[in-house]
C-alpha cells in the first residue's frame, strides 16, 4: 500500500521535556518552530500533565521521536504499539514519526538503545520491518542514525548498510549531527566524508546535541551538556549538503534553565540562516 508524507517541518526546534512545561508559559519561544517528544511519555498521559500537553499540541507543531520500536529486534513489531502510535499522531496533528536504526528489546526492553549487525541480512531484516511500520501507519517515517561503541558485525561499514536501509526500506533519514561526531571520534572516520555520502533528498530533519569526553578516542552521547564547536563546524557543513533543513536540539540530562536551551535553538536557527545562503551559492 502507498505511503504519504505529511507536512514538513521546518525551522528550528526543541525537545520537549516534562519539567519544561513550568518556564514555557513565561518563555519567550519565538524561535521555536517546533517541538518533538518521545511519544512512550506522552501517549497515555492524563490529568494536568495532559491537558497542559493538548494545549501545546494545539498551538504548536510536534514531530516524535520513538525509543521502544525496535526496528532491529530479534522479535516480531508490536503492532498494536504502532497502531496506537498513529492515533496518537492523529489526536495530536503530529507531523513526523521518527525511529531509532537501533534494537532495544529481546524478549523484554533493554532500556537502550543497541546497535544493529553490519550484514546484508540485517538490511533485509531492518528494511522490512521499516516498511510493515510505514504500510500500517499509511505515512513515511525517518530513522535515525545511531552512536555505538562496539560493532557486532562489520561485513559492511556504518555507512553502506545506513544507505542500503534507506534504499530497501524507501524510508527517509532523521540525521543526528552529533552521532556522526561521536561515532568518527570513536571509530575513526571522516565525519564530513560520512555526512556527505548520506543520501540528501532522503533528510527531513537534524538532531543536534551535546556529549561527554570520557577519553581522547572515547566520546559519550549523553544529551547532558552543551554542543560543542566542532559538531556546530559540522552542523554547517551539512547545511550545505542537505540545505537548511528543520533541526531539533535534543536535552535529556542535566537540564539548565530554559533561557539557557533557547539561545541553542537560537544559534541553530542563525546556522541555517547562514545555510540557506550557502546552499543557494553551491552548484546542484
Amino acid at each position: 500500500m502507498s505511503t504519504s508524507t505529511f507536512q514538513a517541518l521546518q525551522g528550528s526546534g526543541l525537545g520537549l521535556r516534562r519539567p519544561m512545561l513550568k518556564e514555557l508559559p513565561e518563555a519567550d519561544i519565538g524561535d521555536v518552530d517546533f517541538f518533538e517528544i518521545a511519544p512512550e511519555n506522552w501517549m497515555q498521559m492524563g490529568g494536568r500533565l495532559g491537558r497542559q500537553f493538548r494545549e501545546l499540541t494545539e498551538r504548536h507543531t510536534f514531530s516524535a521521536h520513538g525509543l521502544s520500536l525496535s526496528l532491529g529486534g530479534p522479535e516480531a513489531l508490536d503492532m498494536d504499539f504502532v497502531d496506537n502510535i498513529g492515533k496518537f499522531m492523529q489526536q495530536h496533528d503530529i507531523k513526523l514519526y521518527s525511529e531509532h536504526l537501533s534494537s532495544c528489546s529481546d524478549h523484554a526492553h533493554l532500556y537502550d538503545l543497541m546497535p544493529i549487525p553490519f550484514t546484508e541480512e540485517a538490511v533485509h531484516h531492518v528494511a522490512r520491518r521499516i516498511r510493515q511500520v510505514q504500510d500500517r501507519l499509511q505515512r513515511r517515517i525517518a530513522i535515525e542514525n545511531v552512536s555505538y561503541y562496539t560493532p557486532l558485525a562489520t561485513d559492511l561499514s556504518e555507512i553502506e548498510f545506513i544507505n542500503a536501509v534507506l534504499e530497501e526500506a524507501d524510508c527517509d533519514l532523521l540525521l543526528d549531527v552529533n552521532n556522526i561526531y561521536v561515532n568518527s571520534i570513536n571509530h575513526r572516520y571522516d565525519a564530513e566524508a560520512f555526512m556527505r555520502a548520506l543520501p540528501a533528498e532522503r533528510v527531513v530533519c537534524l538532531h543536534m546535541a551535546g556529549h561527554y569526553q570520557e577519553a581522547e578516542d572515547l566520546l559519550i552521547d549523553t544529551h547532558g551538556a552543551p554542543i560543542i564547536d566542532p559538531v556546530w563546524s559540522l552542523l554547517a557543513k551539512t547545511y550545505a549538503h542537505t540545505g537548511p533543513v528543520a533541526t531539533l536540539l535534543e536535552r535529556d540530562f542535566n537540564l539548565p534553565p530554559l533561557n539557557e536551551l533557547l539561545q541553542e535553538v537560537r544559534q541553530i536557527r542563525h546556522c541555517q540562516q547562514q545555510g540557506a545562503c550557502q546552499h543557494e551559492r553551491i552548484p546542484a
